[in-house]
């Protein structure tokens, strides 16, 4: 059955979602992300996606106390990602409870650091994040566009020993209009063994069967839980019931 995987993106400490990675467009769900978690964990979500999106729009991790408290109050696998541009950045988020961390940025602007990094923690630890428009790469919060090819990328690091890619697309993420699966079964057609996380555009317990029929080993959603179009409910019948 494939991972359910909330996400909790943190700005000012609050739980909010943008539109296309859109910091102009953010909606505020919740001032306690940590009660957020504290639901998810009762309706038997095991698996939560923390990002700190003010951190993923400047130059190091800002919001480690929200971490440190969605880790200490829950018992939930914490994966982690946002601001993660340094080997400081990278201790805050572990010792702040993060039991995986996700570099995007950083495996684009100094690959030989990240790939230390997962040398050093190996890849059950780091994630690598693939955020891509049109197939291309984008950093630094999604602001910044490069013309690097999204498969050549992987390559590269599934070379290196990278075991789990988390894979937005921003066209799609936080606009409720389904997720990319062409993307995803390209992907996976292509490296059959990653285990391949897919992020953007989910909009209902019918995208996520979508996936899941593809073959697709874990989903990240956010927006369609926060407006209400997949429930806490419906999230515990899928995982009792598949």
């Amino acid at each position: 059955m494939i991972q359910l995987i909330p996400a909790i993106d943190i700005m000012d400490g609050k739980c909010v979602r943008l539109s296309q990675g859109d910091y102009d467009k953010k909606k505020v769900y919740s001032e306690n992300p940590v009660e957020v978690a504290l639901q998810l964990e009762a309706h038997g979500i095991s698996r939560l996606h923390v990002v700190d999106l003010d951190g993923a729009s400047s130059h190091h991790i800002v919001n480690y106390r929200t971490l440190q408290a969605i880790a200490t109050r829950t018992s939930l696998t914490i994966d982690f990602g946002g601001g993660v541009k340094s080997d400081e950045d990278l201790q805050v988020a572990f010792d702040n409870g993060a039991q995986m961390v996700t570099g995007g940025s950083i495996a684009v602007s100094n690959p030989q650091r990240f790939e230390a990094w997962l040398e050093h923690y190996g890849p059950q630890r780091i994630i690598l994040g693939a955020d891509v428009k049109e197939r291309r790469i984008a950093v630094n919060g999604w602001k910044k566009e490069t013309s690097q090819p999204l498969m050549p990328f992987l390559q590269h690091y599934v070379e290196r020993g990278i075991g789990q890619v988390i894979c937005t697309d921003i066209g799609r993420d936080g606009m409720l209009q389904g997720p990319a699966v062409e993307l995803y079964r390209d992907i996976l057609a292509t490296y059959p063994d990653l285990l391949l996380v897919a992020s953007g555009g989910v909009s209902s317990m019918d995208d996520i069967r979508t996936l899941q029929e593809a073959g697709v080993p874990a989903v990240i959603f956010g927006k369609a839980l926060y407006e209400g179009r997949i429930t806490l409910k419906q999230l515990e019948q899928y995982i009792v019931n598949g």
